[in-house]
């Protein structure tokens, strides 16, 4: 059985000759589930009852909803989103002036272990499916008029390929959500086979990657992935990406008060750096996670100590501002205290 998100544009019409429906209904469909946006079959009003009554049973809408919603002072919101399986996952929605961003879930957990990350210190329980990666952007829609997609919640994007680019795919087709490619950011902790698939998909996709330490003993402590994948084989996958593709690709590196924030941590990072043609950085002031009390958001000064260094080293950098500190804004903070809390009260 396929789900109704889960099918790109163009399949439509041979999907339904296939099973002896009408075809011609394929845009008629379209219209229905990504310019009205129904949630159910039966919203769809422009197709007769019958039919609809087909679609239900070949091809139902997946039953997502919003369990919780955590809202910071800065109009950041968190999502909890549940599935039918009792599974959750968070999205978070981030308004700045002319867009409005989404940070989308590509599974329940993560098994990638970074220390500082809420989302991996449950592990993983399973992959999303690309219509529950779909479900994520049609449900954060009745929020606002998403403008950007950046693909870094719970999960590695790369460990569930084939689902995540089917979900971006379809975001991307002009007779689904239509949202630019250039307005999608894949997200990687560094797993490395992900860049020469991404890389021959020929899409226009941003790439970003999660460094966070400027070594290998120093990440291998704080991202297990580093032990699989090392700094010198994942940045020469950079930079064979960035040659193949004509592409930036983008540094995000959180920095941790006195355990990543140095002045030689900065000058190693823009060494490492410059390895990559076409490479920019983000920096971004670690947002505090209740499971590890001891990681401290550094002060301004180490940050800007850091932005300093690099620019005068001419790596293009970015000091990002930390979102919705007020609302669980670490990924996997939300759904880490729902499941506490549900355990409190079966206990």
């Amino acid at each position: 059985m396929k789900k109704a998100w889960s099918i790109l544009p163009e399949e439509w019409k041979p999907i339904l000759t296939e099973r002896g429906m009408r075809a011609f209904r394929a845009d008629q469909i379209l219209q229905s589930l990504y310019r009205d946006y129904i949630g159910v079959w039966d919203e769809a009003t422009t197709l007769p009852k019958d039919f609809r009554e087909d679609l239900k049973r070949e091809f139902p809408i997946t039953a997502a909803e919003v369990l919780d919603v955590s809202e910071s002072s800065d109009g950041t919101k968190k999502l909890l989103v549940g599935f039918e399986d009792g599974n959750s996952v968070e999205t978070v929605l981030i308004p700045a002036t002319g867009r409005f961003t989404q940070c989308i879930s590509t599974q329940v957990g993560c098994a990638m272990g970074c220390v500082f990350c809420a989302s991996g210190s449950q592990g993983v329980v399973r992959s999303l499916a690309a219509d529950e990666i779909v479900a994520q952007y049609m449900l954060a829609r009745k929020f606002g008029e998403i403008t950007n997609i950046v693909v870094m919640g719970m999960g590695e994007p790369f460990a569930n390929y084939d689902e995540t680019m089917r979900a971006l795919k379809l975001i991307n087709a002009g007779k689904g959500p239509n949202l630019g490619a250039r307005h999608i950011t894949i997200s990687t902790c560094g797993v490395v086979p992900g860049f020469a698939r991404l890389a021959s998909e020929g899409i226009q996709f941003e790439l970003s990657v999660s460094l966070h330490a400027p070594n290998d003993a120093l990440r291998s402590q704080l991202m297990p992935v580093n032990r699989r994948w090392p700094m010198d084989e994942l940045l020469e996958a950079c930079a064979a990406y960035t040659k193949a593709t004509k592409r930036i690709i983008t540094f995000e590196y959180t920095v941790i008060k006195g355990v990543n924030d140095s002045r030689r941590c900065a000058e190693e990072l823009a060494t490492a750096v410059k390895r990559v043609p076409m490479a920019k950085v983000n920096l971004i002031p670690l947002s505090p996670v209740s499971h590890r009390p001891d990681f401290k958001t550094p002060d301004e000064s180490t940050m800007l100590m850091f932005l300093d260094v690099l620019m005068k080293s001419r790596i293009q950098t970015m000091l990002r501002r930390s979102r919705g500190k007020d609302a669980d804004a670490a990924c996997g903070q939300l759904r880490l205290r729902n499941l506490n809390q549900n355990k409190t009260r079966k206990e």
